[in-house]
């Protein structure tokens, strides 16, 4: 009797040891509960409403939370300025390193790094690369009723044309760059529009003839769509290696070099600039991010563009779709922005003013 009741004591000693234990190590309990929940992430874009970007990331933000543990809520925050320059400063600066803030800015921002520009206060390598829901290729146009009427006209002209660009890190203004650094022909590039959206109005307007930037949304949305019913614009150049199916009129970039005889160190300058393409249209977390919540947008990133709704408002929004992920775009920075001196040299010469 004695040992029954030495036996009952202990085992009711362990069982409030346990129970004390348990109720005074919060983390335990903590564990269970996504970090997520009850949580907002926020969508930080660097251009403004209406164009592909934002198009994406609000697509992404109705979808995304249903991937990502607790469901979180997500929403879109638009800061354009100086090529997406601004939203990128401010997710790699001012934001928290914890994954509720992240940054989709235009694909080109890593030229301003690599030509050290001084407003840059990040370093891309150092961002946590999280997807990509498309490669992009880069359309130049120009306005039908211009004197130019290709490429060899531009080369020719005593006057250059006068394109519109929101800034230095802007498809129009790097690829207006290439074509000078490759091929010698002369633009007038106005700097300084919000966004792509503004800069097609300018066209219509007369401000400027020209533009270049990607071929999903010139053949995905207004005013483009009426533009080429009314024969409005022509295509000049694309940066594809292959011509697109829907701008067969447009020679390549690499058609071009072969046909001027572009030098191989040209060639790779020129290559270097329109690597944006590869980068898409891709969405970035600050430096700091812890690795399990990295982990987690990163495998949400990918499942939300298999998502059979995502997918057919992509495809009805004339949306291409081919994913890259975050580690391919994470080596893709580091590759692009270690270049050598020469190449970064004469990249600084071209778009360094």
């Amino acid at each position: 009797m004695k040992k029954r009741t030495v036996a009952m004591a202990m085992a009711l000693s362990l069982l409030v040891s346990l129970q004390w234990n348990l109720w005074s190590v919060p983390s335990l309990w903590a564990q269970a509960e996504p970090f997520y929940k009850g949580k907002t992430i926020r969508i930080v874009v660097g251009s403004t409403p209406g164009g592909f970007y934002d198009r994406w990331a609000r697509l992404l933000a109705r979808y995304m939370g249903k991937y990502i543990p607790g469901n979180p809520e997500i929403i879109v925050q638009n800061m354009p300025g100086a090529s997406s320059l601004v939203a990128t400063n401010y997710v790699y600066n001012v934001t928290k390193g914890d994954g509720l803030t992240v940054a989709m800015p235009l694909n080109s921002i890593y030229t301003d790094q690599l030509v050290g520009r001084k407003e840059v206060q990040f370093d891309l390598r150092k961002f946590h690369w999280i997807g990509s829901p498309a490669v992009e290729s880069v359309i130049f146009y120009m306005r039908a009723d211009a004197p130019y009427k290709s490429i060899a006209d531009i080369i020719k002209a005593k006057e250059p044309p006068k394109c519109g660009s929101t800034g230095t890190a802007s498809s129009d203004y790097i690829m207006s760059k290439m074509l000078e650094e490759a091929l010698g022909a002369k633009f007038n590039t106005v700097l300084g529009y919000p966004g792509g959206s503004e800069i097609d109005v300018a066209v219509e307007k007369g401000e400027v003839i020209c533009r270049a930037h990607s071929m999903s949304a010139h053949f995905g949305r207004e005013p483009f769509d009426t533009w080429h019913k009314k024969n409005f614009d022509r295509h000049i150049v694309q940066s594809s290696r292959k011509r697109d199916p829907r701008a067969l009129d447009a020679p390549t970039i690499y058609e071009l070099f072969d046909e001027y005889k572009t030098p191989a160190n040209s060639r790779r300058v020129a290559q270097v600039m329109v690597a944006a393409g590869e980068f898409g249209r891709p969405m970035l977390a600050a430096p700091g991010t812890p690795p399990e919540r990295v982990k987690i947008l990163r495998e949400a990133y990918l499942k939300v563009l298999k998502d059979a709704e995502v997918l057919a408002e992509a495809k009805k929004g004339r949306m291409d779709v081919e994913v890259t992920s975050g580690d391919e775009l994470q080596a893709l920075a580091k590759e692009v922005i270690e270049q050598p001196p020469e190449v970064i040299e004469r990249v600084k010469k071209l778009l360094g003013n």
